[in-house]
């Protein structure tokens, strides 16, 4: 899987949003270590604060079919020229499934024509995970 092909992942995700709220659709896209991709967009609610994120959404979905480690890579994408980063609470949910599988991502923020490159350690520096618990 390229960072085109996760990136792709992301925006077809993003077509399926729904977000008539804030009209800002977002993609998500993960990729594993055996080459599987799940996809995830926002889901807005009338009551605001029980919004859904992208990335939240693919997550749940990975953990539901069983995924629990070989996180590689997350491509987030929206509909502005700025490339889009998780937002906090999605950066301890995507560290929550990386630590399960002994990870840190690559997290692909894209934008209209730019796409950063960094480490889900260099968004979420210092986390709170599984192993804090012990």
């Amino acid at each position: 899987m390229t960072d085109d092909d996760l990136i792709a992942a992301a925006r077809d995700a993003s077509r399926h949003s729904y977000s008539p709220y804030s009209n800002f659709a977002v993609g998500a896209a993960l990729g594993f270590a055996d080459g599987s991709v799940v996809t995830g967009t926002n889901i807005e609610n009338a009551s605001y604060g029980l919004a859904l994120c992208a990335e939240a959404v693919a997550v749940s979905k990975a953990m539901a079919d069983g995924v629990r480690g070989g996180l590689e890579a997350v491509a987030v994408t929206g509909p502005g020229t700025d490339p889009i980063t998780p937002c906090g609470r999605c950066r301890q949910v995507l560290n929550e499934l990386a630590r399960l599988g002994g990870t840190d991502p690559e997290i692909l923020c894209v934008g209209a024509e730019e796409v950063r490159k960094m480490r889900l350690s260099d968004l979420l520096p210092q986390a709170f995970g599984p192993a804090s618990l012990i």
